[in-house]
Protein backbone atom coordinates (compact mmCIF):
# COMPACT_ATOMS: atom_id res chain seq x y z
CA UNK A 1 0.00 0.00 0.00
CA UNK A 2 2.88 2.51 0.54
CA UNK A 3 3.48 2.16 -2.73
CA UNK A 4 0.21 2.80 -3.86
CA UNK A 5 0.73 6.56 -4.01
CA UNK A 6 4.00 6.54 -5.92
CA UNK A 7 2.41 4.21 -8.83
CA UNK A 8 -0.71 6.49 -9.29
CA UNK A 9 1.27 9.84 -9.36
CA UNK A 10 4.10 8.03 -11.82
CA UNK A 11 0.76 6.84 -13.98
CA UNK A 12 -0.76 10.38 -13.34
CA UNK A 13 2.44 11.92 -14.91
CA UNK A 14 3.26 10.07 -18.20
CA UNK A 15 -0.34 10.44 -19.00
CA UNK A 16 -0.02 13.87 -18.86
CA UNK A 17 3.27 14.34 -20.47
CA UNK A 18 1.23 12.08 -23.66
CA UNK A 19 -2.00 14.21 -23.33
CA UNK A 20 -0.71 17.97 -22.80
CA UNK A 21 0.74 18.30 -26.47
CA UNK A 22 -0.46 20.68 -29.13
CA UNK A 23 -2.73 18.41 -32.08
CA UNK A 24 -5.81 18.32 -33.73
CA UNK A 25 -7.68 17.02 -30.72
CA UNK A 26 -6.54 19.13 -28.04
CA UNK A 27 -7.13 22.24 -30.46
CA UNK A 28 -10.49 21.16 -30.88
CA UNK A 29 -11.48 20.80 -27.40
CA UNK A 30 -9.93 23.99 -27.08
CA UNK A 31 -11.65 25.90 -29.26
CA UNK A 32 -14.86 24.09 -28.46
CA UNK A 33 -14.20 25.57 -25.04
CA UNK A 34 -13.48 28.97 -26.09
CA UNK A 35 -16.71 28.72 -28.07
CA UNK A 36 -18.63 26.85 -24.85
CA UNK A 37 -20.12 24.76 -27.54
CA UNK A 38 -20.65 20.72 -26.38
CA UNK A 39 -17.79 21.18 -23.71
CA UNK A 40 -19.40 18.27 -21.52
CA UNK A 41 -20.04 16.02 -24.35
CA UNK A 42 -16.69 16.30 -25.93
CA UNK A 43 -14.98 16.38 -22.43
CA UNK A 44 -16.23 13.00 -21.56
CA UNK A 45 -15.55 11.11 -25.18
CA UNK A 46 -11.79 12.33 -24.71
CA UNK A 47 -11.31 11.55 -21.26
CA UNK A 48 -13.43 7.62 -21.94
CA UNK A 49 -11.78 6.73 -24.89
CA UNK A 50 -8.43 7.37 -23.07
CA UNK A 51 -9.93 5.30 -20.05
CA UNK A 52 -10.72 2.48 -22.90
CA UNK A 53 -7.42 2.61 -24.88
CA UNK A 54 -5.35 2.45 -21.43
CA UNK A 55 -6.83 -0.47 -20.14
CA UNK A 56 -7.02 -2.51 -23.08
CA UNK A 57 -2.98 -1.36 -23.13
CA UNK A 58 -2.77 -2.97 -19.84
CA UNK A 59 -4.70 -5.80 -20.46
CA UNK A 60 -3.86 -6.70 -23.73
CA UNK A 61 -0.03 -6.22 -22.69
CA UNK A 62 -0.38 -7.91 -19.63
CA UNK A 63 -1.62 -10.91 -21.38
CA UNK A 64 1.38 -10.66 -23.60
CA UNK A 65 3.96 -10.66 -20.64
CA UNK A 66 2.60 -13.46 -18.50
CA UNK A 67 3.31 -15.75 -22.03
CA UNK A 68 6.23 -14.46 -22.96
CA UNK A 69 8.76 -12.60 -20.50
CA UNK A 70 10.95 -11.63 -22.54
CA UNK A 71 8.17 -9.79 -24.16
CA UNK A 72 9.02 -6.90 -21.35
CA UNK A 73 12.19 -6.63 -22.36
CA UNK A 74 11.35 -6.17 -25.65
CA UNK A 75 8.55 -3.55 -25.29
CA UNK A 76 10.65 -1.69 -23.23
CA UNK A 77 13.46 -0.76 -25.06
CA UNK A 78 11.00 0.17 -27.53
CA UNK A 79 9.08 2.37 -25.32
CA UNK A 80 12.54 4.02 -24.44
CA UNK A 81 13.45 4.50 -28.12
CA UNK A 82 10.12 6.00 -28.57
CA UNK A 83 9.57 8.17 -25.78
CA UNK A 84 13.06 9.85 -26.29
CA UNK A 85 11.71 10.00 -30.07
CA UNK A 86 8.59 11.86 -28.96
CA UNK A 87 10.63 14.18 -26.95
CA UNK A 88 12.22 15.09 -29.69
CA UNK A 89 9.53 15.87 -31.92
CA UNK A 90 8.14 18.12 -28.66
CA UNK A 91 11.35 19.96 -28.83
CA UNK A 92 11.24 20.47 -32.74
CA UNK A 93 7.30 21.77 -31.89
CA UNK A 94 8.87 23.87 -29.46
CA UNK A 95 11.36 25.86 -31.53
CA UNK A 96 9.03 25.48 -34.85
CA UNK A 97 6.84 28.88 -36.11
CA UNK A 98 3.52 29.58 -36.19
CA UNK A 99 0.24 29.94 -33.97
CA UNK A 100 -2.66 27.63 -33.47
CA UNK A 101 -6.11 29.13 -34.48
CA UNK A 102 -8.61 29.34 -32.28
CA UNK A 103 -11.47 32.00 -32.38
CA UNK A 104 -14.92 31.79 -30.63
CA UNK A 105 -16.35 33.40 -33.95
CA UNK A 106 -18.00 31.19 -36.66
CA UNK A 107 -21.15 29.04 -37.32
CA UNK A 108 -22.24 27.43 -34.14
CA UNK A 109 -21.44 23.49 -34.37
CA UNK A 110 -23.93 21.11 -34.45
CA UNK A 111 -23.73 18.31 -31.30
CA UNK A 112 -23.28 15.00 -33.93
CA UNK A 113 -21.07 17.26 -35.90
CA UNK A 114 -19.01 17.63 -32.47
CA UNK A 115 -19.39 14.35 -31.44
CA UNK A 116 -18.41 13.34 -34.94
CA UNK A 117 -14.87 15.07 -35.06
CA UNK A 118 -14.15 13.92 -31.53
CA UNK A 119 -14.32 10.23 -31.97
CA UNK A 120 -12.62 10.85 -35.64
CA UNK A 121 -10.09 12.47 -34.13
CA UNK A 122 -9.22 10.67 -30.85
CA UNK A 123 -10.23 7.00 -32.71
CA UNK A 124 -8.35 7.83 -36.50
CA UNK A 125 -5.52 9.03 -34.81
CA UNK A 126 -2.50 6.30 -35.40
CA UNK A 127 0.24 7.88 -32.79
CA UNK A 128 -2.93 7.17 -29.59
CA UNK A 129 -2.82 3.51 -30.30
CA UNK A 130 1.61 3.98 -29.70
CA UNK A 131 1.59 6.22 -26.98
CA UNK A 132 -2.17 4.70 -24.82
CA UNK A 133 -2.04 1.38 -26.08
CA UNK A 134 1.64 0.16 -27.01
CA UNK A 135 3.54 2.89 -24.80
CA UNK A 136 1.59 3.76 -21.37
CA UNK A 137 0.56 0.03 -21.31
CA UNK A 138 4.03 -1.62 -21.65
CA UNK A 139 5.70 0.87 -19.18
CA UNK A 140 1.77 0.22 -16.74
CA UNK A 141 2.95 -3.43 -17.30
CA UNK A 142 7.13 -3.48 -15.88
CA UNK A 143 5.32 -2.35 -12.65
CA UNK A 144 3.74 -5.70 -11.66
CA UNK A 145 0.52 -7.48 -11.94
CA UNK A 146 -1.25 -5.38 -9.02
CA UNK A 147 0.82 -2.11 -9.72
CA UNK A 148 -0.18 -1.97 -13.72
CA UNK A 149 -3.71 -1.35 -12.07
CA UNK A 150 -2.88 1.61 -10.25
CA UNK A 151 -0.42 2.85 -12.43
CA UNK A 152 -3.51 2.91 -15.45
CA UNK A 153 -5.56 4.36 -12.86
CA UNK A 154 -3.51 7.79 -12.31
CA UNK A 155 -3.33 7.67 -16.16
CA UNK A 156 -6.82 7.36 -16.57
CA UNK A 157 -7.04 10.65 -14.05
CA UNK A 158 -4.37 12.76 -16.24
CA UNK A 159 -6.95 12.22 -19.21
CA UNK A 160 -10.12 13.46 -16.93
CA UNK A 161 -7.81 16.56 -15.24
CA UNK A 162 -6.61 17.45 -18.47
CA UNK A 163 -9.43 17.90 -20.88
CA UNK A 164 -12.00 18.72 -18.19
CA UNK A 165 -9.46 21.64 -17.11
CA UNK A 166 -8.89 22.15 -21.32
CA UNK A 167 -12.63 22.41 -22.47
CA UNK A 168 -14.29 24.17 -18.77
CA UNK A 169 -10.95 26.54 -18.40
CA UNK A 170 -10.74 27.25 -22.23
CA UNK A 171 -12.45 30.59 -21.60
CA UNK A 172 -9.73 31.71 -19.57
CA UNK A 173 -6.58 29.43 -21.26
CA UNK A 174 -8.26 30.80 -24.57
CA UNK A 175 -5.85 33.74 -25.25
CA UNK A 176 -2.83 32.53 -23.66
CA UNK A 177 -2.80 29.37 -25.98
CA UNK A 178 -3.24 31.17 -29.09
CA UNK A 179 -0.34 32.53 -28.73
CA UNK A 180 2.45 30.10 -29.78
CA UNK A 181 4.78 31.07 -27.05
CA UNK A 182 2.71 29.17 -24.26
CA UNK A 183 2.58 26.18 -26.57
CA UNK A 184 6.31 26.10 -27.21
CA UNK A 185 6.73 26.46 -23.35
CA UNK A 186 4.97 23.45 -22.84
CA UNK A 187 6.34 21.80 -25.97
CA UNK A 188 9.65 21.87 -24.12
CA UNK A 189 8.81 20.93 -20.93
CA UNK A 190 6.87 17.67 -22.30
CA UNK A 191 9.99 17.35 -23.95
CA UNK A 192 12.34 17.36 -21.41
CA UNK A 193 10.26 15.44 -19.79
CA UNK A 194 9.66 11.89 -22.44
CA UNK A 195 13.46 12.06 -23.09
CA UNK A 196 14.35 11.84 -19.62
CA UNK A 197 11.33 8.98 -18.97
CA UNK A 198 12.80 7.40 -22.29
CA UNK A 199 16.50 7.58 -20.87
CA UNK A 200 15.28 5.54 -17.65
CA UNK A 201 13.29 3.13 -19.43
CA UNK A 202 16.30 2.02 -21.19
CA UNK A 203 18.96 1.57 -18.45
CA UNK A 204 15.51 -0.20 -15.81
CA UNK A 205 16.90 -2.93 -14.71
Amino acid sequence: MTLALPLLLAGFGLGLSLIVAIGAQNAFVLRQGIRREHVLPIVLICALSDAVLILLGISGIGFVIESFPVALTVVRIAGAAFLVGYGVLAARRACATGTLQVTPNGERTSLGTAILTVLALTWLNPHVYLDTVLLLGSIANSHGPDGRWLFGIGAVAASIVWFAALGFGARLLGPLFSRRVAWRILDALIAVTMITLGIRLAFLA
